[in-house]
Formats: C-alpha cells, structure tokens, sequence
C-alpha cells in the first residue's frame, strides 16, 4: 500500500493539474476537504499574518507548529508545508524542523532559496544553498525520512536580471541535491514556463498572478502544480472590510444575509 508520501509525490505525475488549496488555519482547511481538492499547503504569509507576524521568518517556529498540528489532526488531506528559508540559518537547524514535520504527518515542504533579513530579502549563494539542500535530503535518507522537497527558486520574485538564466542556473545545481520538485513563483510567460518545463526532469510548481495563463494552457505547458500563495486569504479579509462597509453605512445587518 502506498504511504501517504507516495500518493502525494505521485500527484505531480499525474495527468491533470495539482490545483494546491493554501491554507492558514483548520477553518481554510476544511473548506478545500469540502471542496474535494487532493492535497492543500499552508501559506506561511498568511499564518504568519493571521497571528500579527510579518512574512519572512518572523514568526516563530513554535507558533507555526501549533497552527499545523491543529490543521493535521481536523483533515485527511495530504498537507504540505511552507517552510520559507527553513526556520534556521545552517542545514544543521532546519533539519530538526523538517522532522518535527514529519512526525506530525506533513508529507510535504517548500524551501526557498531566498532570506529575509529585516525588510530585504536577498537571493542566497546557489552553491552555498545547494550545499544545504545535499545535507537536508542526505540527513533525511539516512533516518529513512521521506518528505517531497519542493525548492522555491527566487529569481522571478527578487526581479533578478536574467531570471531565466538564473534559474536554469539553480535548477542545475539544485538537481544534484535530489530534491523532488521546482517552484517558481512570479514566473508568468508562457515561453519562459514552457522552456523550463522542457529544462528540467523535476515536477515544475507555479503561483497565482494576474498574467498567470488559464489552467488548460498551464497543463499544455507541461506545468505539474499550482497554487494560490496567500492571495485567498487577504481576498478573504478584503471581503470582510467591504461587508462590514455596508452594515455600518445602511445601519442593518441585512449584507449578512443576502449573499
């Protein structure tokens, strides 16, 4: 019988797209359950945000943690983890986090190749980084670990010159670290998504933008993955601004009601 790894890594395979439903509490949770999506992912922004923290590591690793055990024990959902730059500098502390995961039953995690330190974030050393990934994902094989390592390459986010050849440039090294997937967020051409996608052998995970092709292209493309950032949960909080508007302004609360 396949673990619930297997059946998450093998989502990336498959024919259709994997339509990832981000997540900041179990409430978010439930609703992509109900909806019948296969897999969700929590939005490290929108956590953080949720609980008074700045995206970037602000938050703490134990605030983090609470949010997702009580997301892991109220759905049946494979749940993957946004674990920004890993809550820690060396591979030495970040891999405690990523098996702190695992024992909780995460079956997934997004490492980014970008830090956050005070209000900038800057791209990381790609061999220094690559070197932290070889040690992550050898650590974990040696404790019979399994976890999907999707990398989240920064070079489309940051606006790096040449993000194109930037990233073919990390995703090659990063192959070496075998690793099980691309992200690329921010990436919105077709050309440029289609000439990675032929890049590289590794699932290849994109984000939500206003430019971003329709789901149906995005498959032809040959892309494996999307998702929805924290982009839900601000629409979210958008909503309720405007509803709260109009109960103050028509003095009822008949806007409750009548959506």
């Amino acid at each position: 019988m396949a673990s619930s790894f297997e059946k998450f890594r093998d989502l990336h395979y498959q024919e259709n797209l994997l339509l990832i439903g981000n997540v900041w509490n179990v409430q978010s949770a439930l609703v992509y359950e109900q909806l019948g999506f296969d897999a969700i992912a929590t939005s490290s922004a929108a956590v953080a945000e949720s609980l008074g923290y700045a995206d970037g590591g602000d938050m703490p690793f134990s605030d983090y943690l609470f949010i997702i055990e009580r997301i892991m024990k109220s759905v049946s959902l494979p749940v993957s983890v946004d674990l920004e730059a890993g809550y820690g500098d060396t591979a030495e502390e970040i891999i405690p986090n990523i098996l702190r995961l695992t024992e909780l039953g995460v079956v997934g995690i997004n490492i980014e190749d970008s830090l956050v330190r005070g209000p900038e974030r800057t791209i990381q050393d790609a061999v220094i980084f690559t070197e932290k990934l070889r040690k992550i994902t050898d650590a974990l094989k040696s404790k019979d670990t399994e976890i999907y390592i999707n990398v989240r390459c920064d070079a489309y986010i940051l606006g790096l010159p040449e993000p194109l050849q930037e990233s073919k440039k990390r995703i090659r090294l990063y192959e070496t670290a075998n690793i099980d997937g691309i992200f690329l967020p921010f990436i919105f051409h077709e050309n440029e998504i289609s000439e990675l996608v032929k890049f590289t052998s590794l699932p290849l995970h994109v984000m939500c933008m206003p430019e971003l092709p329709g789901f149906k292209i995005l498959k032809d493309l040959g892309v494996k993955r999307i998702s929805m950032g924290g982009y839900v949960y601000r629409n979210v909080y958008v909503h309720m601004e405007q509803l709260t508007k109009e109960i103050v302004e028509v003095q009822n609360f008949n806007s409750l009601f009548n959506h």
